[in-house]
């Protein structure tokens, strides 16, 4: 069985921390590096749910997409609920990676999952990263569909392919307009409209969709929006990143278990709805 320092280096291959933005906080928040590792638990957030599910599994590693600490803190106190997290990581020998914006850019990342989760064919990166002389890194994906479908058709996909929420999905456009391009960002999205539209596509993808953003994106262009949870759009991730981690455990020799967490940890939990628009 391996190291957690040797796990931790393949995380760092596949998702180098100097790819992170500036204001991202990646890499290994607990964890000896000389401890095994037999059992890792992936998930989207690094909240006390997905820690107890670790614990009912056996899990000596946690793999998260969030941050624990984005903003740092002054206290791991148990009385504070990401404290609590430490302390119960820590008192049961369980270590906990992140890898967030470094796997949004990275080949594949984030948006290649929410892609192959819609079952769309990845053309390009919508942000490149400038650094990737391939030219195949960087934030969201440009993408084109199988064949044609209405905006209704395209949504219903979503719907249905994308982890359920209470929030289900919101779409802004014509319904019965025909997609053919499509661009995804899984997580928040809304700052990337300027590159949506210089792409050129028919729908864009993406979680988070603020009022006056939106407002105004569909003031610029016929473009159409569909707005999913934010948890939905990257939980696809998980199941990338367990795969590789599959991978890497088969090339090794590690017979590492591999966990996606089922819990969901969006953080809604009623809708409530006239069925009509106010």
């Amino acid at each position: 069985m391996p190291r957690l320092s040797e796990v931790l280096a393949q995380f760092d291959a596949l998702w180098p921390p100097e790819r992170a933005e500036q204001w991202d906080a990646v890499g290994t928040v607990c964890g000896d590096p000389d401890a095994a590792v037999t059992r890792v638990l992936i998930a989207v957030d690094p909240v006390q749910d997905v820690v107890d599910e670790a614990l009912r599994l056996g899990a000596d590693l946690i793999l998260t997409h969030h941050p624990l600490y984005l903003r740092g803190t002054t206290t791991v106190s148990a009385g504070t609920f990401k404290g609590r997290v430490v302390h119960t990581l820590i008192k049961h020998d369980i270590a906990l990676h992140v890898a967030h914006t470094n796997a949004d850019s990275a080949d594949p990342g984030v948006s290649d999952a929410l892609a192959g989760a819609l079952d769309l064919r990845v053309v390009r990166p919508l942000v490149p990263d400038p650094t990737d002389p391939a030219g195949r890194r960087g934030l969201g994906r440009v993408c084109e569909l199988d064949r044609p479908a209405t905006l209704r058709d395209f949504a219903a996909r979503a719907a249905h392919r994308l982890p359920a929420t209470v929030q289900g999905i919101r779409v802004a456009g014509d319904p019965d307009s025909v997609v053919r391009t499509v661009a995804v960002s899984g997580g928040s999205g809304d700052s990337l409209f300027d590159h949506v539209r210089a792409a050129g596509v028919d729908v864009f993808l993406t979680a988070d969709l603020r009022h006056h953003p939106v407002s105004e994106a569909t003031q610029h262009s016929p473009l159409a929006l569909v707005d999913a949870a934010h948890w939905a759009t990257e939980w696809p991730w998980c199941e990338l990143a367990a795969t590789q981690l599959d991978e890497i455990s088969d090339r090794h020799g590690w017979d590492l278990r591999v966990h996606v967490s089922k819990t969901v940890t969006d953080p809604w939990s009623s809708h409530h709805s006239s069925g009509a628009p106010n």
